[in-house]
């Protein structure tokens, strides 16, 4: 038997980290960080134990790595979806629910996401899955017409996951709908634009209207 070309290899090594990655996001949304170990995340994966520490200096930074892989994905899907579109504020609108949505659909993998960002040992971890999600936001600022991306993009991002820290508060979470209605007046987006996870275009049903500070208006979700 031949040996493998390189190109194979780098195949296979890839779909390795891709199994490990999608393996954390699964236990650690099922179960929790602290219930989730590596040996779990490698066994659920179908991989060596070994090669979680061969791709991953630790367990933080491989929960990390899988949450903004899964972050870049959502975006990147919304962003794309059909129909497609160029239009600034419409992929901001999407980018903002694509954010808020994992907020809502998956608070566990988010809330471990949100505590591990704040470890002082660890803190934020930059990867390639993350600097994917920074390339996606940022090509948004742009497209939105910012004059100053390096400014914009970290202020999106500081209110995105203020919105998603503020939608997980165990206790006194703040309803996703009005979460998004703060951030679409901050950026003067037509409450019609968008799609809200698991709604129609627009937010969905019915509800009370009220002008936002764009000059348009915008509905609250039903």
């Amino acid at each position: 038997m031949s040996p493998r070309s390189a190109s194979v290899n780098e195949e296979l090594r890839r779909r390795s980290k891709e199994r490990l990655l999608q393996a954390a996001v699964e236990l650690v949304g099922e179960r929790g960080y602290d219930a989730t170990t590596l040996g779990d995340i490698a066994d659920r994966a179908g991989s060596a134990r070994g090669l979680v520490s061969y791709y991953f200096p630790g367990k933080r930074q491989l929960v990390q790595s899988a949450v903004h892989r899964l972050m870049h994905r959502t975006l990147e899907e919304a962003l794309e979806r059909e129909p497609c579109t160029g239009d600034g504020r419409e992929r901001l609108a999407r980018a903002i629910d694509a954010i808020l949505g994992l907020a809502r659909e998956r608070p566990v993998l988010m809330r471990q996401h949100m505590a591990g960002l704040l470890q002082a040992e660890v803190g934020f971890v930059p990867c390639p899955e993350q600097r994917r999600l920074a390339e996606l936001l940022r090509d948004t600022v742009a497209r939105r017409g910012s004059t100053d991306v390096d400014h914009d993009y970290p202020m999106l991002r500081a209110q995105l996951m203020g919105a998603v820290f503020a939608a997980l508060v165990p206790g006194v979470p703040m309803p996703v709908p009005e979460l998004r209605a703060e951030l679409f007046e901050r950026y003067r987006l037509d409450w019609e634009l968008g799609v809200p996870r698991g709604g129609r275009g627009g937010g969905g049903g019915g509800g009370r209207r009220r002008p936002g500070r764009g000059g348009g208006r915008r509905r609250q979700a039903g």
